[in-house]
């Protein structure tokens, strides 16, 4: 039987026991085991929590438990004991991911409660509540489940209903939930309650077309900028061109949200990250009303090296990230808190490469940001490799001409191979340069790179797992390439 005390003491007892090869610096982990999904995303009383979907006794996905981390500052997180647990008929394989509010004064949880059945047309899924006046210390209602088959309308599968998402319009509360329709493929539901434990049924908020995806997962909306967006993550979207190679992938829907009739309007639909490892974001607004997310950095159907070389844990988040839109598109930049925990500045400015390459041996590192302007006009390529030892690189490489920039860990260390039809080990976007400028922000840290291209405007997620130490900095063109300015921070939490 899976209890809180049960789960917080084997933590208690064996987190030291996690190698530490690595371990993040600044993403935020768990003391010891899995998670996946970020869960509850608030700013409370002050503070920001993060809850997520974990499983502290082995470093693979198992009946799904909610972790739990606070901060002042969304860079330095302090691990807090586990707030749910599958403990109860209605949720005993799994508490499923969900979303946090605040009502009067109190935290409430909203998270899919997860039955399994001999056969698999047996599994349930419910939606359920828990209370909590600190923020920390957590009471499932007597009421739960609070949605249930019986809520559901026609055309819609009761063993794939999850991930409630909660959002309060004037007296009301919204709660968003993602759908398998009977007939194939993803939906939005959309319920509604005046008390967060009484729910009605509103609508099929928005409905997969064919080629839309098997089952949509992990549903938020939200006004930004004066447009709606609806971000969902998909099972098994299907490949187009390069996008969409991973077997899980992210869209962002701009459009409008018309909660008269219960229904979502999509103007554009994108691909939210062009990388190999993000899924599941959730987001927020704070108290300097930023709208700033959070995702998953990891993906389905792949190898995790912290599990196979049973160093003890698995899965991270992403660096949190503030978003805009900009010409009906979504850009995502870091939250200014990581500049403070920058240290040992390192510049360089105005270096032209001319059909060669440099190492700089003054920046190396494995644990740093990194930003790069560069001007292109006389390029023909430009490759920046980071991560790197004799055998070892991760690259980053611009083509000029065709304006495509592209991340490759082939060669970043332990072999990543997944579940895809083609082996994915490089991701690639179409970014034109800005007046034959290119700007790079790259987050690198034990295990991961994060890069976000021309302030924002896309951004590429990959964990990498060098096997021994990788700290070089290299550069190379193609053409003639200008360096305008090169700037490196130590990143030290």
């Amino acid at each position: 039987m899976y209890t809180l005390e049960r789960a917080n003491n084997y933590i208690k007892k064996s987190s030291n026991q996690v190698k530490q090869g690595y371990r993040h610096h600044y993403h935020l982990m768990a003391p010891i085991g899995w998670i996946n999904d970020p869960n509850g995303f608030i700013y409370y009383k002050g503070e920001y929590h993060l809850f997520y979907q974990y499983y502290p006794y082995k470093a693979e996905w198992g009946p799904m438990h909610w972790g739990h981390a606070k901060s002042k500052d969304l860079i330095k997180w302090e691990t807090f004991p586990v707030a749910l647990a599958p403990d109860q008929i209605y949720d005993k394989d799994g508490c499923f991911s969900g979303t946090a509010i605040e009502k009067d004064g109190k935290m409430y949880l909203m998270y899919t409660g997860h039955i399994m059945g001999e056969k698999d047309e047996d599994i349930r899924q419910v939606q359920c509540i828990a209370v909590s006046s600190d923020g920390i210390n957590f009471e499932k209602a007597e009421q739960n489940p609070v949605i249930t088959e019986d809520h559901l309308p026609k055309n819609a599968a009761p063993q794939d209903f999850r991930d409630p998402k909660v959002i309060k319009k004037g007296e009301l509360y919204f709660s968003l939930i993602a759908s398998k329709a009977e007939d194939g493929g993803g939906q939005i539901l959309l319920y509604k309650s005046r008390d967060l434990l009484d729910w009605e049924f509103v609508s099929v908020m928005l409905k997969g077309e064919e080629g839309e995806g098997a089952m949509w997962e992990c549903p938020d909306l939200f006004s930004l900028d004066g447009k709606d967006v609806l971000i969902i993550s998909v099972e098994g979207l299907p490949k187009q061109e390069m996008k969409f190679p991973n077997t899980h992938s992210v869209v962002s829907i701009i459009g409008k949200m018309d909660w008269e009739e219960g229904t979502f309007h999509k103007e554009k639909t994108e691909e939210l990250d062009y990388g190999l490892d993000f899924y599941a974001p959730q987001t927020i607004t704070d108290d300097s009303n930023r709208r700033i997310m959070t995702s998953w950095m990891q993906m389905w159907g792949r190898n995790i090296p912290t599990d196979t070389e049973n160093h003890g844990w698995a899965g991270a988040m992403t660096l949190p990230r503030e978003l805009s839109i900009k010409n009906n598109h979504i850009y995502q930049r870091p939250v200014g808190e990581i500049k403070n925990y920058y240290k040992n500045k390192q510049s360089i400015n105005n270096i032209r490469l001319k059909d060669n390459s440099k190492e700089f041996a003054g920046l190396s590192g494995e644990v740093y940001a990194l930003e790069l302007d560069l001007d292109t006009k006389m390029g023909k390529r430009f490759e920046l490799e980071v991560r790197s030892n004799e055998e070892e690189k991760t690259l980053i490489t611009y083509d000029c001409h065709a304006d495509l920039l592209e991340l490759n860990r082939k060669s970043s260390g332990v072999e990543l191979v997944g579940n895809e039809k083609e082996q994915v080990f490089k991701r690639a976007v179409y970014c034109e340069s800005e007046n034959d400028k290119l700007n790079l922000e790259i987050f690198v840290d034990r295990a991961s790179i994060e890069v976000f291209i021309n302030k924002g405007k896309f951004t590429m997620t990959s964990t990498i797992y060098p096997k021994k130490k990788a700290d070089k900095l290299k550069i190379a063109a193609e053409g003639e390439i200008e360096i305008i300015s090169l700037n490196k921070w130590d990143i030290e939490v």
